[in-house]
C-alpha cells in the first residue's frame, strides 16, 4: 500500500471577507441574507472587511467583484442573490468569466445537501465557487436559509484550506 501524499499547502489563519448582496429590491438595511452571512463569518472568528449591495446588472456585479479581488485586505468573497433561473439572475454570468479556476464541487455539494431540505427543487440552484488571483469567490442563492446554510456548512469549514491552495 502506498503512502498518502502530504500536501504542502498550509491553511490561512486570518481571513477577511467581502460580502456582496445582489438585489434590485433590497437595501443593506433590509438585507437579511447578507446579515446572516456576516454574522456567521464573525461568529466563526473571521472578519467582514466590507459589505456591498449591487443591482441585478451583469456589468455592475462584475465590477464589484473585480474591485474586491483587487483589495489587499480581502481573502474571500461571498455573494448572495442572482443564482436562480429568472432572467434577472445574472450573478453566474457576471462572475464566471472573471475566474482563474472554478471549484465545481462547491455547487455540486450545495445542491446535494440542499436536496434534504427542498427536494428536487435543489436542482434550480446555480450556487458555485472559484478563485481569481488567490481570492476565493463563493456565489450563493439569495434566500436567507440558503445563504446561512452555504456559509455555515460549506464555506466556513473549508475556506482556510481552499485559501491555502489558492494563496499557497
Amino acid at each position: 500500500m502506498s503512502e498518502e501524499k502530504v500536501h504542502p499547502h498550509e491553511e490561512v489563519d486570518q481571513i477577511a471577507f467581502g460580502v456582496v448582496t445582489v438585489s434590485s429590491s433590497r437595501t443593506l438595511e433590509e438585507d437579511e441574507s447578507g446579515d446572516s452571512i456576516a454574522e456567521a463569518i464573525e461568529t466563526d472568528g473571521k472578519a467582514v472587511a466590507t459589505r456591498k449591495l449591487v443591482t441585478d446588472d451583469r456589468e455592475k456585479i462584475a465590477a464589484t467583484v473585480e474591485a474586491l479581488v483587487e483589495r489587499p485586505d480581502i481573502d474571500a468573497i461571498v455573494s448572495t442573490g442572482g443564482t436562480g433561473l429568472s432572467p434577472e439572475d445574472v450573478t453566474v454570468e457576471a462572475v464566471r468569466p472573471l475566474l482563474d479556476q472554478e471549484i465545481p464541487g462547491f455547487g455540486e455539494l450545495f445542491r446535494y445537501l440542499s436536496y434534504e431540505d427542498v427536494g428536487p427543487h435543489a436542482l434550480l440552484s446555480r450556487a458555485f465557487a472559484g478563485s481569481r488571483d488567490g481570492v476565493v469567490i463563493f456565489c450563493l442563492p439569495g434566500s436567507e436559509q440558503a445563504a446561512t446554510f452555504g456559509t455555515e456548512e460549506l464555506i466556513l469549514p473549508t475556506v482556510a484550506h481552499i485559501l491555502g491552495h489558492t494563496q499557497g
